[in-house]
C-alpha cells in the first residue's frame, strides 16, 4: 500500500493537460533528472517566446475544436474523434491531434473506474505517438514550451494508466519524465492558463499527500514544496479560463472540494455545471447525484438517478454498472426513507448489489450499505431468516468495530439459532 501511495504524487497530479483519474530508455535523455523542480509562478511576456506554429494558442484552431471538445466531454466520442482525425490529417507531425485522440480514449476508460482494459493498447499507442511527435519538436527547438506541455501531459497520462495496471516500473519512468517537462513548460505560464494546470495539481497535492499520508513524508523530501492554497487558486483560474483543460480542471476541482477538502457546498455548483453542460457524461452525472445526495438535494438526486438508469438502459456510452450502482442505491435510499415504499426500496437495493457484484466491487461502499439497508428492512418486516442472511454479509464486509459491524454482530448474537 505504501509503495502505491508513493506514486500518487507522481501519477495523480502530473497529467498537466488532463483535458479529466507515459516508456523507452532514451526519451528526455537531455534533461537533468537530478535537479529539483521549482514550481513557482513564472509568467513570461508573450513576445519573449516565438509561438509561431503553436496550435495550443491558435484561436482559429480553438474555434474549430470547440464542438469537438464539447462532444468529447459529452461522450459523443465518434463526433469528437472525426474532428481530431481531421486535425491529424492537416498536422501529422504535431502531438496535439494524437493527444486529443488519446484523451478521448481515456474518457472511455474513466466511467469504469479504470477497470476496463479493452482500450489500453489504443490509449498507449496514441500517447506514445504524441510523445514521439513532441520530442521531435522539442529537439528542434528547446524553447518550444508547447511541445513540453504535450510531453508532460502524455507522459503523465501514460504513467497514470500504468500505475492503475500496477506496472510500477513504467509508471515511475513516465512520471519522472512528466515532471522534467513540467519544469520546463512552467516558463510559459504567462502565455495561457492551459500551462498552469499541471503546476496547480502539483502545488495542491504535494501538500495534501503528506498531511494525509505521513509515512510518505520522507519520499516528499525529494520534491519541491508546494502551496495548497495557491494550487486551488490556480486550478480555479484554469477551470474558468482554460479552453482545452478547463473541463478537466473542473473535474479535478469538484473532486478535490468534495473528497479532499470536505466542502460539498463548494463542489455543488461545479458539479451542477458539469452535469448540465455535459448531460450525457456518465461520470459527471453520477458525481452530481452523489453531491446532491450528500447535500440533501433529494429531488434533484432522484431526477438525475432516474436519468442515469434510463440512459444505461438505452446503452449510451459510459453508462455502465458503476453508474447504475450509484443510481440504484440513491433511489433505494429515497424509497426507504422519503417515500416509505419498502418494496421499491428492496428492488433498488438488490439491483445495486447486482451492479456491484458485476464489477467485483463488494468490499464495502454501496454494496455494504445496500446490504445493511436490506437487513434493516427485513428486521422491520419480522423476516428474521432474511435479516440474518444480510447481517452475516454485513459482518463479513465491514471493518471490525465499525458501527455496521457492531450492529450486525449484535443482531446475529441476539438471533443465533
Amino acid at each position: 500500500m505504501i509503495q502505491k501511495l508513493s506514486f500518487i504524487l507522481l501519477l495523480f497530479l502530473l497529467p498537466l493537460s488532463v483535458w479529466a483519474q507515459q516508456s523507452g530508455t532514451n526519451r528526455a535523455s537531455s534533461l537533468d533528472t537530478t535537479r529539483q523542480v521549482q514550481l513557482e509562478n513564472v509568467d513570461v511576456a508573450p513576445n519573449a517566446v516565438d509561438t509561431k506554429g503553436w496550435l495550443l494558442l491558435d484561436k482559429d484552431i480553438q474555434t474549430e475544436l470547440e464542438g469537438a471538445v464539447y462532444n468529447l466531454y459529452n461522450f459523443k466520442y465518434d463526433k469528437a474523434e472525426r474532428q481530431f482525425r481531421s486535425l491529424r490529417r492537416r498536422y501529422p507531425n504535431h502531438p496535439m491531434p494524437y493527444f486529443l485522440l488519446g484523451l478521448s480514449t481515456w474518457w472511455k476508460i474513466v466511467p469504469t473506474n479504470n477497470q476496463t482494459k479493452q482500450y489500453d493498447k489504443l490509449f498507449f499507442a496514441y500517447m506514445d505517438t504524441a510523445i514521439t511527435k513532441g520530442e521531435k519538436l522539442y529537439t528542434a527547438d528547446n524553447r518550444n514550451y508547447e511541445a513540453c506541455f504535450f510531453l508532460a501531459a502524455a507522459y503523465g497520462f501514460d504513467g497514470r494508466l500504468h500505475a492503475d495496471r500496477r506496472d510500477w516500473r513504467k509508471a515511475t519512468v513516465s512520471a519522472k519524465r512528466a515532471l522534467d517537462y513540467l519544469e520546463i513548460s512552467k516558463e510559459a505560464n504567462g502565455l495561457s492558463p492551459e500551462f498552469l494546470f499541471g503546476q496547480a495539481l502539483f502545488n495542491y497535492y504535494s501538500i495534501w499527500i503528506p498531511d494525509n499520508y505521513p509515512l510518505l513524508k520522507p519520499v516528499l523530501l525529494f520534491f519541491p514544496k508546494g502551496n495548497k492554497a495557491l494550487g486551488l487558486q490556480q486550478l480555479r483560474n484554469v477551470a474558468d479560463n482554460g479552453f482545452y483543460v478547463g473541463p478537466e480542471a473542473r473535474v479535478f476541482l469538484m473532486k478535490i472540494l468534495l473528497n479532499e477538502e470536505n466542502k460539498p457546498e463548494a463542489a455543488m455548483p461545479i458539479a451542477r455545471y458539469m452535469a448540465s453542460t455535459y448531460p450525457d457524461n456518465a461520470y459527471c452525472q453520477r458525481f452530481y447525484a452523489l453531491v446532491c445526495f450528500n447535500q440533501g438535494e433529494f429531488r434533484e438526486c432522484e431526477r438525475v438517478s432516474r436519468e442515469i438508469l434510463d440512459k444505461l438502459n438505452q446503452g449510451l456510452p459510459g453508462y455502465e454498472a458503476i453508474s447504475g450502482r450509484y443510481a440504484t442505491y440513491f433511489l433505494g435510499w429515497l424509497m426507504q426513507n422519503k417515500y416509505k415504499d419498502f418494496t421499491k426500496a428492496k428492488d433498488y437495493y438488490l439491483r445495486c448489489i447486482v451492479f456491484a457484484e458485476s464489477t467485483a466491487e463488494t468490499s464495502g461502499g454501496f454494496y455494504l450499505y445496500a446490504t445493511l439497508a436490506l437487513a434493516r428492512i427485513a428486521d422491520k418486516e419480522k423476516d428474521v431468516k432474511t435479516a440474518i442472511r444480510y447481517y452475516t454479509i454485513v459482518r463479513e464486509k465491514s471493518e471490525r468495530n465499525s458501527e455496521q459491524y457492531n450492529e450486525a454482530r449484535a443482531y446475529l448474537k441476539k438471533n443465533k439459532k
